[in-house]
């Protein structure tokens, strides 16, 4: 077995592309990045705020979010809501990633 260290290596290694498919799912509908984190994390993601919102700004730059400031509450916000692009993506993701999943099983089962 890996040692602590190499294990969480490569358990973060699996997850890090999972995050961003994760997000675009989560804002079809619009969020900000508190209650995305916190949506993700009870979902069973184990994201933390400082590789979260680095995807966030990166996703908005590609033009697969979109974003607007909201002022309605004490403290400003801004909300994200994935673009028809983003949208798109996370569609062709989650398709890749049943198919990965799939071949996974079928090579869990040839033992």
């Amino acid at each position: 077995m890996a040692s602590d260290d190499d294990l969480a290596t490569h358990l973060q290694e699996v997850r890090r592309g999972t995050v961003v498919m994760a997000s675009l799912l989560m804002l079809r509908t619009p969020g900000y990045g508190y209650a995305l984190l916190e949506a993700l994390q009870h979902a069973g993601f184990d994201v933390d705020a400082n590789t979260l919102y680095p995807v966030l700004r990166r996703l908005e730059r590609q033009g697969l979010l979109d974003s607007r400031w909201s002022t309605e509450e004490p403290r400003p916000r801004k909300y994200y809501t994935a673009s028809p692009d983003g949208l798109a993506l996370a569609q062709v993701l989650l398709d890749d990633w049943r198919r990965l999943d799939g071949a996974l099983r079928t090579l869990e089962e040839r033992r």
